[in-house]
């Protein structure tokens, strides 16, 4: 997911907004989860249809992972019901803990992630020449690094599973993890779901590109790398691209929904990939998410959403969340502009949960996280 693996390092700390939505507002947190009496936010969520919806998929498709959190997906129904309230929660047996964020005040990460559609053919022709593969067998040896099958270390081995226009593309299908492919026939698009990868490290091209000079940090995001590789030959895209060593592997399915980790279909800004030594699969996340233009510029307003965690990602880690943005170019441009920070809240019912509890009282994170297993 390119946007975890994007992130800046936060600027110093300041009482208003920055150019990533910090808010310092909250005061320090000492735990990664903390109780808390109620959000300090204000609205109401902006996508109660997106997350009903991604709940009933969970429903659908894994009994048991909905099972888990029942309790909690009936509480926040019956609360979005009776109109949303952040002030409410509790009177719904929803306990709210606030995340502490990279900086100990709140400020959670946000990247971005979608799923992108790839021109593509079934053979090599005209322009479609870089290769997709699916998952080589298991032998005993390590497989190959990108360099080595970009110079053709698994040709004429039958791994082929179609031929796109655009090695980026390629390599921005890998970085996203799936993509639909369009053979060009007129038919339904493919699916191509993540099969497995090559063993070798992962290395960011985006801070290789930083670390050049190429790109400024601060302006560092996948429409910038896009925008470099128009400017260079395919010599030097190959190059940048062969410093990341890691390789991604496909599977076609036809007709198939795009699925996070969980196995479950992911809805559009209603689920997220988490940590999840950290934030399990199925758990429940109020989010004030900074909103951008259409260049990717932090406004200084926030929209209030609910969203479930899902998904994984190798580089989101800990006070981390890679927004699932859906399908296509337009999903891309927003997903490709994400590196900012908000407020999250994990709600939880729980015995208890509708009692007023004591301003000043929490629980340590390591007994929160009990009762998320």
């Amino acid at each position: 997911m390119l946007g975890g693996l994007l992130a800046a390092l936060l600027a110093g700390c300041s009482s208003k907004p920055t150019d990533k939505g910090q808010q310092y507002k909250d005061g320090r947190i000492d735990e990664p989860l903390e109780l808390v009496n109620r959000p300090n936010a204000m609205g109401y969520p902006a996508n109660a249809k997106g997350f009903s919806d991604q709940v009933q998929a969970i429903q659908r498709v894994s009994p048991s992972l909905y099972g888990r959190n029942s309790d909690t997906f009936q509480a926040v129904k019956s609360w979005l019901m009776a109109g949303g309230d952040t002030r409410q929660l509790a009177q719904f047996g929803l306990n709210a803990y606030q995340m502490e964020g990279k900086d100990n005040y709140g400020n959670v990460q946000f990247t971005g992630y979608y799923t992108p559609v790839i021109q593509a053919r079934h053979t090599r022709q005209g322009e479609f020449q870089y290769p997709i593969y699916r998952m080589p067998p298991k032998g005993k040896g390590r497989l190959p690094d990108r360099a080595a099958i970009y110079s053709g270390a698994l040709n004429n081995r039958g791994l082929e599973l179609a031929y796109s226009n655009s090695m980026l593309d390629n390599f921005m299908m890998e970085v996203q993890g799936s993509a639909y492919v369009d053979f060009g026939d007129g038919r339904p698009l493919t699916f191509f779901g993540y099969a497995g990868k090559n063993g070798h490290g992962y290395y960011s091209v985006g801070k290789v590109l930083i670390d050049r000079g190429e790109v400024a940090r601060e302006d560092m995001s996948m429409q910038a790398i896009r925008r470099w590789a128009d400017t260079h030959s395919a010599a030097e895209v190959r190059e940048l691209l062969e410093q990341n060593s890691s390789f991604v592997f496909f599977k076609p399915e036809v007709l198939a929904p795009v699925k996070g980790a969980s196995g479950v279909p992911l809805v559009a800004q209603a689920s997220v990939a988490s940590d999840r030594s950290l934030i399990p699969a199925g758990t429940t996340l109020l989010a004030e998410v900074p909103l951008l233009d259409n260049q990717g510029k932090f406004t200084g307003q926030y929209q209030m959403r609910l969203m479930v965690a899902l998904d994984v990602g190798g580089a989101i880690k800990g006070q981390h969340f890679d927004i699932y943005q859906g399908i296509g170019d337009a999903a891309g441009h927003e997903a490709g502009f994400y590196n900012h920070y908000g407020r999250v809240w994990v709600l939880k019912s729980a015995p208890g949960a509708g009692l007023m509890l004591g301003a000043n009282q929490s629980q340590s994170a390591s007994s929160v996280l009990n009762t998320f297993q």
